[in-house]
């Protein structure tokens, strides 16, 4: 090929285009985003996490929850997902700005988790959250390992379970991940209304987009 050179130039260049109109330019668009500060409220949206619910998202992760759950609400007429009781809006970039790792999810073996801790008519309890993690159920696994055994010391540990065959003087105690953990499922909370998360209504007289006559 004669102009092999000039060829692989230009697939380069064009390779060079795209990524950097596509991953750097949204990066740099979304990376932009800063907390919607609320005149009346005199506060912030989104707050930033506790330092352990912050750790918790990394157990999230390490656990490989996104692979049956997801964190995003889908926008009316693209799925039922505020019908079920997941959300009141649909999810927006700016939900996850104190995110380092977003996990959006792609699969719903188990319910979308992104409002779980602003969740109606009632989110879970702690109590409930742990129950789950030790015992699991019929459509979810049990996670014993984020517990630990040890010997009853006067008075229960609070949120403690009693390990399955175990001694009559043992508990099982959830450890610092399983805290973490339920920390970060009750401090997802995306109640919020942002602006952009508000669905487009035309003007009066005016029909949508795609409705306008061609």
């Amino acid at each position: 090929m004669k102009n092999a050179p000039t060829f692989l130039i230009g697939l380069f260049a064009a390779l060079a285009i795209s990524f950097g109109g596509i991953v750097l330019g949204s990066h740099a668009q979304l990376g932009s985003l800063a907390p919607y500060y609320d005149d009346g409220e005199s506060q912030s949206h989104p707050q930033r996490p506790s330092g352990i619910a912050a750790r918790g998202q990394l157990v999230y992760a390490d656990l490989g929850c996104a692979a049956c759950h997801t964190q995003q609400v889908r926008r009316p007429g693209f799925g039922s997902d505020q019908a079920r009781g997941w959300g009141e809006r649909q999810s927006v970039a700016r939900d996850y700005i104190h995110q380092a790792r977003p996990q959006l999810g792609a699969t719903r073996i188990g319910p979308d988790l992104t409002n779980l801790g602003a969740r109606k008519p009632q989110p879970p309890t702690a109590e409930a959250l742990y129950s789950l993690l030790h015992d699991g159920s019929a459509q979810h696994p049990s996670y014993g390992f984020l517990f630990e055994t040890r010997k009853v010391a006067g008075e229960s540990a609070p949120f403690s379970r009693k390990p399955a065959g175990g001694a009559a003087d043992t508990e099982s105690v959830p450890t610092e991940r399983a805290r973490s953990l339920v920390a970060y499922l009750l401090s997802l909370n995306t109640a919020y209304d942002y602006p952009e998360a508000r669905p487009y209504v035309p003007p009066a007289g005016k029909k949508p987009e795609g409705e306008q006559k061609k």
